[in-house]
């Protein structure tokens, strides 16, 4: 059950917030001006590549190293294709993963590693399999761990990942899909795509994502009440529902995507995610059935002390695309509506791709993460 007055009771949300969750959404912007900065100290801005890879691998744990994937791989579109290393092991521990280069991988390919641990032995190995098969290597870490080394040994470029204070002193955040960990993992790695000519990504644009992210703190912030919070208010529509996560546009794909995977490492609950048009089709079946708000109608009558809500779905459509465009949204909620499904609607404001993908991102993370706060999660 949610509850909902602790939406609207800052010093409650800080309570129940152990993990800094809601510290690191509101730092997103710091997050990635700092990163930024190291990277340029580690001398990306100095590179002198010799042409673009054929291929870039991209290697790392949990749920943050696959959104790293998606969007570099949404943002690079034709340019190059990103392909991400599935871990084999026994278990998700550090220890126990393992990391196996592609046979055709070589010295035209480039291996990027990005982890908030970086004590993985799985990776050290991987970084030593492509040194001797002549790939280039560039990690994203904490400074000072296990990989920093492999990756010296391996002559390629290692970029220290950007903590906070709290979390040096507290450890690493124990949620991959945590907003400070998505942010110091990825803007590196933009910046680095950004000199081999894959993607647009300088300092300016950088720094625009930061000031967009900064915007999105303040509007979603815990502060601020529900009625007038987007974060919030998708928070309270979520709660007792099965989200039916649309996605319009390029991108607001890996978006989608990384709000699910937020949903469910954060805050427990499960989502389905597809992009539109496709998303009609696949899930008209789901909001016609069982899991339609108005598939029970004796829930009117259910004891709302003593028994469970029935779980119902709701559609959320997120969109980077301008109104007046080429649309499925207006047959999405014709549909949702013919089902009784409600629908939540996040729209990003006018900016570039990668502005408007880290306002769609931020905002969602903000929504997970008061849903997982308000749940007990």
């Amino acid at each position: 059950m949610l509850d909902d007055s602790l939406l609207d009771t800052p010093e409650a949300l800080a309570e129940a917030d152990h993990r800094a969750l809601l510290r690191g959404a509101a730092e997103a912007g710091a997050r990635v001006r700092t990163a930024a900065r190291y990277a340029a100290e580690a001398g990306v801005h100095d590179l002198q590549p010799d042409g673009r890879p054929r291929a870039i691998l991209i290697a790392g744990p949990g749920a943050a190293a696959s959104c790293v994937a998606d969007l570099l791989g949404t943002l690079a579109g034709a340019a190059c294709p990103v392909i991400r290393l599935t871990p084999t092991g026994v278990a998700p521990a550090a220890g126990a993963l393992r990391w196996e280069l592609p046979g055709w991988a070589g010295s035209v390919d480039l291996l990027l590693i990005a982890t908030p641990d970086g004590s993985e032995p799985g990776l050290s190995l991987l970084a030593e399999q492509a040194y001797r098969r002549g790939c280039t290597v560039a990690a994203v870490a904490p400074a000072d761990s296990p990989l920093t080394d492999a990756v010296g040994v391996a002559h390629g470029l290692f970029l220290p990942l950007a903590t906070a204070p709290y979390e040096q002193d507290e450890g690493v955040p124990d949620a991959a899909s945590a907003p400070g960990v998505l942010w110091a993992l990825l803007t590196p790695l933009l910046a680095l795509l950004d000199r081999v000519a894959l993607l647009s990504a300088p300092p300016e644009e950088l720094e625009r994502v930061a000031d967009r992210l900064d915007q999105v703190a303040e509007r979603c912030g815990p502060a601020v009440a529900t009625y007038s919070n987007p974060a919030k208010t998708l928070a309270g529509e979520l709660a007792d529902s099965l989200p039916v996560i649309w996605t319009e546009g390029t991108s607001a794909g890996p978006a989608g995507r990384r709000f699910a995977a937020a949903l469910a490492e954060l805050a427990g609950r499960p989502a389905l995610v597809a992009e539109l048009p496709q998303a009609l089709a696949e899930h008209n079946a789901i909001l016609a059935g069982p899991l339609a708000a108005s598939a029970d109608p004796d829930d009117f009558f259910r004891d709302r002390v003593e028994e469970a809500p029935a779980l119902h779905a709701r559609v959320v459509l997120l969109r980077d695309r301008p109104i007046g465009g080429l649309t499925a949204a207006s047959a999405a909620r014709e549909l949702a509506l013919s089902h009784d499904t409600p629908i939540s609607e996040l729209e990003p404001e006018e900016g570039d791709e990668l502005v408007t993908l880290a306002e769609l991102i931020a905002t969602t993370d903000f929504a997970a993460v008061y849903l997982a706060l308000a749940s007990g999660a």
